[in-house]
């Protein structure tokens, strides 16, 4: 059976990243698979990790470890930069209106999954995840 092609938003990520509830499976999922992004997810990744050693739920050294791996991962998948004709597409789902950052991850997963089907989107948001099965996206 081939690998899959999984979306992977930042929440997910970041569940992988820092062993958080559930982290187990989805690496399970994941691995070996084909994972797409937005590069939106270096950023936002980035922010959080330091928001949360600045909230003093990281260690500065958990937290370099955390921009290491992130880099080091950041290899693995295959980034779509945000472009402004992913701004000018006016793909909206039909019920949700998500945040701005969410719908750059919605309007990315939506071109990688027109261009060769993913096999999941992959977010832990539960409006995230609705919001792409109004897009006809699998999640």
């Amino acid at each position: 059976m081939p690998a899959g092609r999984y979306y992977v938003d930042t929440s997910a990520y970041l569940c992988l990243l820092l062993g958080e509830a559930g982290w187990q499976r989805l690496a399970g999922e994941l691995g070996g698979a084909q994972l797409l992004s937005s590069a939106l997810l270096a950023l936002e990744a980035e922010r959080t990790l330091v928001h949360l050693s600045r909230a003093g739920r990281l260690t500065s050294a958990e937290l370099q470890d955390a921009l290491d791996r992130l880099e080091r991962d950041l290899d693995y998948f295959a980034l779509r930069d945000l472009t402004l004709d992913l701004c000018r597409w006016r793909v909206m789902p039909i019920v949700s209106t998500p945040r701005s950052l969410d719908l750059v991850h919605l309007r990315t997963a939506l071109w990688f999954h027109q261009r060769q089907g993913l096999t999941r989107f992959v977010s832990l948001d539960a409006p995230q995840t609705q919001a792409a099965r109004e897009l006809g996206l699998p999640a």
